[in-house]
């Protein structure tokens, strides 16, 4: 098929309910008309769930389920979609992921953790770790998250690479997370992360003070075509921002932030420092 494209259901959530909708209907020789007249849908409507165009619906999964016999199973569509709406991932995370994979231009700075496109699988595994403790997730969730850490940190190993700049709170070398070996490997990371030819990696030291001007994480994308866009979290949700007279000012903050925070050579440094005071 001349216009078939291709999908790539490691993008997310909504990207993977796409790809496996489209290999079962292909699986029983159905064409997107076909299933969709099963499901009181139009053809593009099913085009677009397979895409990402459009999120699934829980009426969508359900349709799908019935016509693929998979209603009430543990691999039903409906259940897909409750764990992609309520699940282990903020809504609005997704659909950021599948514009990250593509960025061409990454900027990011975070506060209190390391993000998670600097993380080891082990100091991931620590966090979630936690938060099942908490029960504010359970094991299975925590399992997909730490796993998407490793599907984000592998997208962007692509030619030509993304230029990646992180900017890291003071507090996020200093907070301990799970034992020793854990922390020093991370601090290995972030050491072999400010290396590469296409990242640089900054330290937002405590005593800026007020002169910073993010409170909360954020994250600043261009993508190929120029086109700027955000993404911010609260703790329910995540907000991506497409508007790009929206987003400047936002990166004129960055840049700030940038000029304010410590040089690449001296948060190396101070990476260094902590690294050698850890037991």
């Amino acid at each position: 098929m001349v216009n078939r494209r291709e999908l790539n259901p490691d993008a997310g959530p909504e990207a993977a309910f796409g790809a496996r909708l489209r290999r079962l209907r292909e699986t029983r020789g159905w064409k997107q008309d076909e299933l969709a007249a099963r499901m009181g849908y139009t053809g593009r409507h099913v085009s677009n769930v397979e895409t990402g165009n459009k999120s699934p619906t829980r009426r969508f999964s359900t349709g799908a389920d019935v016509a693929f016999g998979l209603a009430g199973t543990s691999s039903s569509f409906e259940r897909e979609w409750s764990e992609i709406r309520n699940g282990s991932l903020l809504e609005g995370y997704p659909e950021y992921l599948g514009y990250e994979a593509r960025a061409a231009e990454i900027r990011l700075y975070e506060v209190g953790v390391v993000p998670g496109l600097l993380q080891t699988s082990e100091y991931a595994a620590t966090l979630e770790a936690d938060a099942v403790r908490r029960e504010a997730i359970g094991p299975e969730q925590a399992n997909e998250r730490v796993e998407l850490v490793a599907k984000r940190q592998a997208t962007l190993a692509r030619s030509p690479s993304p230029l990646i700049s992180a900017v890291l709170d003071e507090g996020c070398i200093r907070r301990p997370m799970g034992s020793a070996a854990v922390m020093d490997a991370q601090f290995a990371r972030l050491l072999e992360f400010a290396a590469l030819p296409n990242t640089v990696l900054q330290i937002a030291p405590f005593a800026m003070g007020e002169r910073r001007p993010f409170s909360l994480p954020v994250t600043v994308l261009t993508m190929p075509d120029r086109s700027l866009m955000s993404y911010a979290e609260s703790a329910q949700r995540g907000h991506l921002e497409r508007e790009s007279t929206l987003v400047l000012p936002m990166l004129t903050a960055y840049h700030q932030l940038q000029a304010e925070a410590l040089s690449q050579a001296a948060s190396t440094a101070m990476i260094e420092e902590v690294r050698k005071g850890t037991p």
